[in-house]
Formats: C-alpha cells, sequence, structure tokens
C-alpha cells in the first residue's frame, strides 16, 4: 500500500496541528512556510471549549497549559491614565474550566516541535501553481523543485495564497475596523495585567507576561478599508501613526517606538467566507477557509478542531464532504459572534463609551456579577463548543 503524501502550505497553528493527527495515521507530511524560519512571538491566542480537547486529543494540552499567560486582570483607564475600574481577567474574558491563553508563537512552537522529527519542514518557499489531475496534484513552487502529492492544503492564513490558485481571488468581507500589534518597552511596569484605553472609534490596549518582560501593544480604530499594500510596512506604521497620535493616555509614547518593532502587525477585521473548502484535492483549513476574524477571539479554536476533523477524514470516501459537514455549524456560529464582537471592540462615540465605563465601574459592586458576566458570555461559549467531536 503506498503512503499518502500530503503537502501543507502554512507552519502556523493549523498546518502543524494537522501534520500531528496526519502522521498518527501514516500519512507523510511536507510543510512549506514563506517565512524563513518558524514565526516567533505574536499575540495571545484563546483556546476555548472544544479547542481544548482537540490539544488533549493531540496530546499537547500539558505542555500548553505551562505555557498559560496568566493574566491576572483587566484594568480601564481614562485619558489621563487613571484607573477607573479592574476586573479578574479570568471572569470578563470568559475562561472556564480547563480554557487556556497562550502567545500565538508559543503554540505553533509546541506544534513544531511535537511534528519536527517526522515531518519535513521547507521554510523560505511557497506555492507557485497547482495542478490537480483527479489522482493527485502536481505543485510548482518559488524556489523548489516541482513536486507531486496526494492532497495539498492550505493553512496559510486569511490572506491564502493557496486559496487563490485553488479558487481565484475570494475578497475577505471587511467588518470595519484595522488592528495592529507590536512590542514596547514595559515602561508602565504592567504584570499579567491587560490595560484598556477607549476613545471614539479607538481602542489601544497594552499587556505584559511581567513588569520585567516586554510589553504588547494593541491599537484598533474603524475606518472603511483602506487598500493598504500589506507588504508596504512602514506605510502601514504611518497609518497606525496618524490614526492614533495625540489620543491621551500612553499612546505617543508607544507610537514612538512602532518604528522599532521588529513584530510589526497589521489588518483589517475581516472574515473569509467560502461556499466549499475543497476543490478536487486540495483543501483549506483554518483562517483560508473561514477566519472569524481576531474579534471573535476564536481563530485558534477553530483551526485545532478544523485540523482534527480533516486529520480524520483526509483520504477516507467522501471524507473532505463530511470534514465540511462536521465544520459548517460551528463555524457559522462562530462569524457570527465575530461580526458582533467586531462591533462592540472599537465604541462609536462617546455616549456608547461612558456607558462601557460606567458598566465597568460598577460591575465589581454587583452582587450578581458572575451572573451577569456568564449572560454577557453565553454566545461565546456557545460558539466555542458547537461541535461534536
Amino acid at each position: 500500500m503506498t503512503t499518502s503524501r500530503v503537502l501543507i502550505s502554512g507552519a502556523g497553528v493549523a498546518g502543524p496541528a494537522l501534520a500531528l493527527g496526519l502522521r498518527r495515521r501514516g500519512f507523510d507530511v511536507t510543510i512549506v512556510e514563506r517565512a524563513p524560519t518558524l514565526r516567533e512571538g505574536g499575540y495571545k491566542v484563546d483556546v476555548r471549549g472544544a479547542g481544548t480537547e482537540v490539544l488533549k486529543r493531540l496530546g499537547v494540552y500539558d505542555v500548553c497549559r505551562a505555557h498559560d499567560c496568566g493574566m491576572k486582570q483587566i484594568t480601564y483607564v481614562n485619558k489621563a491614565g487613571r484607573p477607573f475600574a479592574a476586573l479578574p481577567a479570568s471572569l470578563l474574558m470568559g475562561r472556564r474550566g480547563d480554557d487556556i491563553e497562550l502567545m500565538r508563537g508559543d503554540i505553533g512552537r509546541i506544534f513544531h516541535d511535537a511534528t519536527a522529527a517526522d515531518v519535513e519542514y521547507v521554510f523560505g518557499d511557497s506555492i507557485t501553481g497547482l495542478t490537480d489531475d483527479g489522482e493527485g496534484v502536481d505543485v510548482t513552487f518559488e524556489r523548489g523543485a516541482a513536486r507531486r502529492f496526494d492532497y495539498v492544503v492550505g493553512a496559510d492564513g486569511l490572506h491564502s495564497n493557496t486559496r487563490r490558485l485553488a479558487f481565484g481571488e475570494v475578497e475577505p468581507v471587511h467588518l470595519g475596523a484595522y488592528i495592529s500589534i507590536f512590542t514596547v518597552p514595559n515602561h508602565l511596569g504592567i504584570d499579567r495585567d491587560e490595560v484598556m484605553f477607549f476613545r471614539p472609534g479607538r481602542l489601544v490596549f497594552a499587556y505584559a507576561m511581567g513588569s520585567d518582560q516586554p510589553a504588547k501593544v494593541g491599537m484598533t480604530f474603524a475606518s472603511p478599508p483602506v487598500g493598504h499594500d500589506r507588504r508596504a510596512v512602514a506605510a502601514q506604521k504611518a497609518l497606525v501613526k496618524a490614526a492614533f497620535q495625540g489620543l491621551g493616555w500612553e499612546t505617543d509614547r508607544f507610537l514612538a517606538s512602532i518604528d522599532a518593532a521588529d513584530d510589526f502587525y497589521f489588518d483589517s477585521l475581516s472574515q473569509v467566507e467560502m461556499p466549499s473548502w475543497s476543490a478536487g484535492r486540495v483543501v483549506l483549513l483554518g483562517d483560508a477557509a473561514h477566519c472569524p476574524s481576531p474579534a471573535s477571539g476564536q481563530g485558534t479554536s477553530l483551526a485545532l478542531v478544523g485540523a482534527h476533523l480533516l486529520a480524520e477524514q483526509l483520504g477516507t470516501p467522501g471524507g473532505l464532504a463530511e470534514y465540511e459537514r462536521r465544520m459548517r455549524p460551528y463555524v457559522e456560529k462562530n462569524m457570527e459572534f465575530g461580526r458582533k464582537m467586531a462591533k462592540d471592540m472599537v465604541p462609536g462615540g462617546r455616549l456608547q463609551i461612558a456607558l462601557r465605563n460606567y458598566g465597568m465601574r460598577t460591575l465589581k459592586y454587583h452582587p450578581r456579577k458572575e451572573q451577569v458576566i456568564d449572560k454577557i458570555l453565553a454566545p461565546m461559549h456557545e460558539a466555542a463548543n458547537a461541535v461534536t467531536l
């Protein structure tokens, strides 16, 4: 019996998680990644509900748990930097049971290390062509020699190159805002605290894993599509500066460090909506197939669950259709939640901010604050568990 060969584009989280599941079924797996090395750092991500169950089934939950960010509280500050509310992070961010929060670079490294011994990784290269003849896929690369695989999986994110080659141009659906995240010196001495600052159409947040660790700063602003060049980093930094200069709190000081940040991230809050996630022997996974937007907080869990289900079904009769049938309801719930959160993430005006601030300021005195938060976050927990593994 010939071993099936699978090419996965993307060495983030979804691709290596799929590789781990496929290797257990005896597949021969290659991962190609455009970046020259494994991407380190990044922002913190949540794994909830069904996503945590996948981590357990793949045997990496305990090591992921050891890298948990352990955020202690969420603090809200005004324009002058004075705190006016602080609540436990586990309560406000909806962590329940075995849910965890860890840096994207950490979970990526964990899956890489779990697969490096028996998965071929090719860094610094990307797919340039796909020819599917029904029995296999001939693949050409930017740098490497052409090769043939039984299946090709696109796990290469929101702006998936694999998706473009197999399905044509698919324009992500803009949700009305942009987000930037980058590392700055932790001059505030933040220690496992996430500090939030709202202005009309703007959100600034900062967090750190310890007072002696660098801080991550996020800046989100409402905007129609700006048509930015995804590879023109200097121009993206200029957009962020223009949107936040003089806003108050520590914003200008954060912006003073933006040019030195080598991990600068900028993109729209967008979703990917596809009528089908497979075309012949090419199939999409994670954000490439169904990005729910960072506002949902569910992208990593969707990627993990999708990797688990695809690893079960790939190569079986009707397997790609079954993968999609089981994933669709779960994805749709989380897409709906992502659209809602994108609207709530960036406040529209001063009245909305005043009402939000009042709610945060008084919530800690509410005798049933846990029940209040549970009711608010019920749609998130429903979405996080809307799949049977």
